[in-house]
Order: C-alpha cells, then sequence, then structure tokens
C-alpha cells in the first residue's frame, strides 16, 4: 500500500498524477489543490484546498511538492508535519520546483535526517513520454529511491545523477528541451512557408516530420548520428540543408550558446 500527498495539480502535477493512476503506483492520493476542477474525479483521490485540513493522523508514504518555485516559500513549511518531525520513519519529499535545492528542502523539512529527491522533469510527461532526472540527499535509502523512481517512471523514462549541481545543465537541456523541439517545427514550418508552400501545409509538414522522426529515434536502436546518414545521400538535397545547419556558425554552437544561458539562469535562480 502507497499513499502519496500530492501538494499542487497544475499542468505538472496533474500529468504525474494521471501517470500515478493508470500505472497503479498509488493506493490513496490526497491532493492539495485550491482548484477543485484540476482534480480528477477517482475514488483512490480525496482533494483538499490546503494543507490545514488534511487529517492530523494521515501519514503518507510520499510528500510531491508540485507547486511552482515562487510559492514554495509560502507553503512548504505546512508539510513539515509529514517528514523530519514524523517520528522514525518519515515521509519521503520529491521535490520537482525548480532551483529549490536539497538544503533548501531538508531545511525546511527536518534537516539532513529528512530523506528528499529532487527531480527535473519535463512537459512530454502529460503523454508518458517524459524524461525525468532524479538526485537525492543522503537519507534516502535504497528503498525510497527505488520508490521515487517507480513514481516517474510512470510518466517516462528515468535517470539518476549523483551531483546535485549537474541539475542546472539538467534544466537547460531536457527541461527547456521540449521548447526548443517545438521551436524547430515553428522555424521549419516557417521556412517551407518562406520558400513558397501554404503556411497550412508547411506546418502540417514540419509537425508531422519531428514528430515521426521522434518516434524514430525513440524506436531504432540507432545512434542519431546514424539516423541522419541513413537520410543523408551523398550529393543530395539533405546534404546540401546538413552543410549549411553543420557548418562552424551552424546548430551546434548556438545550441552550446543557448544551453549554457539556460544553465546560467537556473543557476541564478537557486540561489
Amino acid at each position: 500500500m502507497t499513499t502519496l500527498l500530492l501538494v499542487g495539480c497544475g499542468k505538472m502535477g496533474r500529468a504525474l498524477l494521471d501517470g500515478w493512476l493508470a500505472d497503479g503506483v498509488a493506493d490513496r492520493v490526497v491532493v492539495v489543490e485550491p482548484s477543485a476542477d484540476a482534480v480528477p474525479d477517482d475514488s483512490r483521490i480525496a482533494a483538499v484546498t490546503n494543507a490545514a485540513v488534511i487529517p492530523v493522523d494521515f501519514r503518507p508514504d510520499v510528500v510531491i511538492l508540485a507547486v511552482k518555485p515562487q510559492a514554495m516559500d509560502a507553503v512548504i513549511a505546512d508539510y513539515a508535519r509529514f517528514t523530519g518531525v514524523c517520528g522514525p520513519a518519515p515521509a519521503l519529499v520529491v521535490s520537482i520546483a525548480a532551483g529549490k535545492t536539497l538544503d533548501y528542502l531538508q531545511a525546511r523539512l527536518g534537516g539532513a535526517t529528512t530523506p528528499v529527491v529532487r527531480v527535473m522533469p519535463n512537459t512530454p510527461a502529460a503523454v508518458g513520454r517524459g524524461m525525468s532526472v532524479l538526485v537525492a540527499n543522503a537519507a534516502v535509502d535504497p528503498g525510497r529511491r527505488q520508490l521515487a523512481q517507480r513514481l516517474m517512471q510512470a510518466v517516462g523514462e528515468v535517470a539518476w545523477i549523483e551531483q546535485e549541481p549537474l541539475i542546472d545543465v539538467v534544466t537547460a537541456l531536457s527541461g527547456g528541451g521540449p521548447a526548443y523541439v517545438f521551436l524547430l517545427i515553428e522555424v521549419l514550418a516557417k521556412a517551407g512557408e518562406a520558400a513558397g508552400l501554404s503556411g497550412d501545409l508547411a506546418m502540417r509538414l514540419a509537425r508531422a516530420t519531428v514528430t515521426g522522426s521522434g518516434e524514430l529515434a525513440h524506436r531504432s536502436a540507432e545512434s542519431a548520428e546514424q539516423l541522419r546518414r541513413n537520410v543523408t545521400s551523398p550529393g543530395g538535397t539533405t546534404l546540401a540543408a546538413l552543410q549549411v545547419l553543420m557548418a562552424s556558425d551552424g546548430l551546434q554552437p548556438l545550441f552550446d550558446r543557448a544551453i549554457a544561458a539556460a544553465t546560467a539562469r537556473s543557476r541564478e535562480l537557486a540561489q
């Protein structure tokens, strides 16, 4: 029996909740969410508007903090009673709030003995194809580590890192990555339109090409480099385009700067 306390049911919180319900990860979920419409109607869910109305004898196995980082300061103290002050078996804390460090979380939830896992998920979790990267503090034992992994595997792939500062790079790469892919769809469509296609057809081609290529990459055992080579005929049209995209001033240096900028901003937000 696994009991969860989900704090926040916005887009990512709801994606996680839907994944847990579909996967059968949890037997009972209490959701703290001011907007009742955001919480699905399910017999396994009890929805409350704030922490004050949670019964005093409620003991969750996991507290998942899915509120926005800027809201964390105002709400986090309400959940200390489930963690470090809960006795010999405090709840595992799983936080998806960007920029809120392990030190920040454990300092407000009972200290270094409170098991805390930070997670950087991304929005494809909404369709079960997310990528989540986790980092744990020293209080997370193998059983709780496995539990955190199972929770995130319900919405996609999971990887662990041991050095917390790398979470800023993860935030830049996979956390923001869906936006970069959607931008690729936009720029492909605009390029096609500029070359003479109708706007609707150019967008249709761009969306189908990007999503289809993503699915091919997902299913194939070949590397991204080999998949690219498979499409590129010597002296052909694709090669002509790649000579522009792979030039010294092409995509790689552009993405290097983009990831560096996002990483730096993530580190700023953690201060």
